[in-house]
């Protein structure tokens, strides 16, 4: 069978550490050599684990990421441990006694991978988030230091006694060992899967590590010595299969697992067993007070402080992860808050909708039935200008009869466009067309007003492609927002220019208005500066997802001197120019062409 990448690293990995430690530990003898070789072998090893480890720590799931971490972080600190337990040895030429200076960072090694068991990252989260896995991981350091220091500690510096600092330190160490061995095995049963697989390396790795620890405290203390003896075997088979565990999980990339209904998603064991760990504190400083001990006075006095310090620091953390809580509930809070108004805006604007809709029903209806009498009347009023030469009164009353008609005409042709709600039909458009449009259906409620529109062309534009309905709405919206700031002033001049840069039609919206509190999120959804019930926030965000429809550009700044810019890019066709302006609608109804009289205010349009 051909072995994979992964399957041949596994392999060279367990051969040229495990074995070449074996072989150097049966081959050479005990001196210098075997020494710095162990040593250098031992400080290698954590940092092959770490690498496998890391290598996972990639994915989009961030309880997963935290777990791969955290297994890192016990390698390392262990690996800090050896350094040390290295300097020693071989910078020093000193030999190893006990206690050893290492001997806490040994001891704190296995709390990080008691926080990678509480996050169980085979189960899938309802919120795959850790705000704060940092403090609840510093709490639960706290509860296992308060142990070691509790325990062990008074025996080495306050009152050394060799023989009960061995004793409660293997005591110590074993029963935090023994509490991940077993939550590996707990989770290698119910977890399915890759998972399972995982969990079940892990929970032989840690048990070959617990079992090796036993060995060796056995060995030592009845003098056999444990640098580059067979002793220290296990440890390195452990750290070889912790990276074995990372080189799997790599090729397997297991994904989180539905968790059972019954089995709540939020539970934070990490944060559940940092405050159990303040009321172990308080019971355990209480036991030789109300049930006594036999330990001397100086060390009851030292476990005393060192529970008041701890139960000081760790209520401390608990009060600041209390904090943080808090300021995130707060802030959940007020984003409901937001959401709701965002609600109620959009229902407002549901309901104008409706209104609107049946306007544009009724609108569309009487449009069809004003064009009926309009036809007529200029079809007489050709017929007046056709009995009667020019130059006279008839004729010219004519004229004056079909221009008004066309007008009105015009007026119906642009209100049935803007109301209709039809997919986007794009065309070779005019913009100067749309424009005035546009222009025209905005005028009709600004007599009495102190407001002026005007128009500038510096050109002859290139056609563009394009919805113009669409088109229509987009720059009615920014017509209408124009005129409502400047109302609000008093008055005022909206210019709008249209005019070629380089491959793209610019069309500038300028008004002499109030400007923008917030340029930066006119465009955003719901954002809206006017009274509730006349703005709902979403026209400006409209208008940016048709000019991305259509290719184009839009954007707003405030101008120097007051006011606000609005300025559109349109792609340009740049090999057709429009030989006269027309504004297409979409003809689902029957359509009559009148011919333009002359003048820039009364382009040619299609009538229904």
């Amino acid at each position: 069978m051909k072995f994979s990448r992964s399957s041949a690293l596994i392999l060279g990995a367990w051969v040229f550490f495990v074995g070449g430690y074996a072989a150097a530990a049966l081959l050479l003898p005990h001196g210098q050599t075997l020494t710095t070789f162990s040593d250098l072998l031992e400080c290698c090893v954590p940092l092959f684990a770490n690498t496998c480890l890391l290598f996972n720590a990639a994915s989009p799931y961030r309880r997963r990421n935290a777990f791969w971490m955290l297994l890192a972080l016990g390698c390392t600190l262990w690996l800090a441990g050896v350094l040390i337990w290295t300097y020693i040895e071989l910078g020093l030429h000193q030999p190893i006694h006990s206690p050893f200076p290492g001997d806490l960072l040994f001891f704190l090694h296995v709390v990080p991978f008691m926080a990678a068991l509480a996050l169980v990252p085979h189960a899938r989260k309802m919120r795959e988030i850790l705000r704060f896995g940092f403090v609840d991981l510093l709490l639960l350091s706290v509860l296992w230091l308060y142990v070691y220091v509790y325990l062990v500690m008074p025996w080495k510096s306050v009152w050394p006694d060799q023989t009960l600092f061995r004793t409660r330190d293997l005591e110590a160490y074993l029963v935090e060992n023994l509490v991940v061995v077993v939550g590996f095995g707990f989770l290698a049963i119910i977890a399915r899967g890759g998972w399972r697989v995982i969990y079940a390396h892990l929970f032989g790795a840690m048990t070959l590590y617990t079992g090796g620890f036993l060995v060796a405290h056995y060995a030592v203390s009845q003098g056999q010595k444990y640098t580059g003896s067979l002793f220290a075997l296990p440890m390195l088979g452990t750290f070889v299969w912790l990276g074995t565990v990372g080189i799997i999980a790599g090729r397997m990339s297991p994904e989180p697992e539905p968790v059972s209904t019954n089995l709540r998603r939020d539970a934070q064991w990490m944060a559940r067993l940092g405050m159990l760990a303040v009321l172990t504190i308080v019971a355990v400083a209480a036991w030789p007070v109300f049930v006594g001990s036999s330990a001397p006075q100086a060390v009851r006095h030292f476990r005393m402080m060192a529970s008041l310090i701890t139960l000081f620091v760790a209520t401390s953390l608990v009060f600041f992860r209390q904090h943080l809580v808090y300021q995130e509930r707060t802030k959940l809070v007020h984003k409901l808050w937001d959401s709701l108004d965002n609600v109620k805006r959009l229902q407002t604007h549901f309901v104008q909708s409706e209104k609107l809709a049946s306007l544009g029903q009724l609108a569309a209806g009487a449009a069809h039935e004003i064009n009926n009498p309009l036809t007529a009347i200029l079809g007489y009023a050709d017929v007046l200008m056709d009995e009667h030469p020019a130059n006279t009164r008839p004729h010219s009353i004519g004229e004056k009869i079909r221009e008004q008609a066309r007008r009105t005409k015009d007026l119906v042709t642009n209100l049935l466009s803007f109301a209709r709600q039809v997919p986007a039909e794009k065309q070779l458009l005019d913009l100067n067309t749309v424009l005035t449009g546009a222009v025209q259906l905005r005028n009709l409620d600004l007599r009495g007003k102190n407001i002026r529109i005007e128009m500038e062309s510096h050109s002859v534009l290139p056609a563009v492609r394009g919805d113009p309905n669409q088109l229509l709405q987009v720059f009615y919206h920014l017509i209408s927002n124009a005129v409502d700031a400047m109302e609000a002033g008093g008055g005022g001049v909206l210019l709008i220019r249209a005019l070629r840069e380089k491959g793209m039609v610019v069309i500038e919206f300028s008004d002499t208005g109030t400007g923008m509190k917030e340029p930066e999120k006119v465009f955003d959804p719901f954002y809206t500066t006017k009274p509730v019930g006349k703005g709902t926030g979403l026209g400006l965000s409209i208008c940016y997802g048709i000019m991305q429809e259509h290719g184009g550009r839009i954007s707003g700044f405030n101008l120097p001197e007051g006011g606000c810019t609005f300025r559109l890019e349109l792609p340009a066709v740049l090999a057709v120019f429009p030989h006269s302006p027309v504004l297409a609608t979409p003809a689902s109804e029957t359509q009559t062409s009148t011919a333009a009289p002359a003048g820039p205010t009364a382009p040619t349009t299609n009538a229904r």
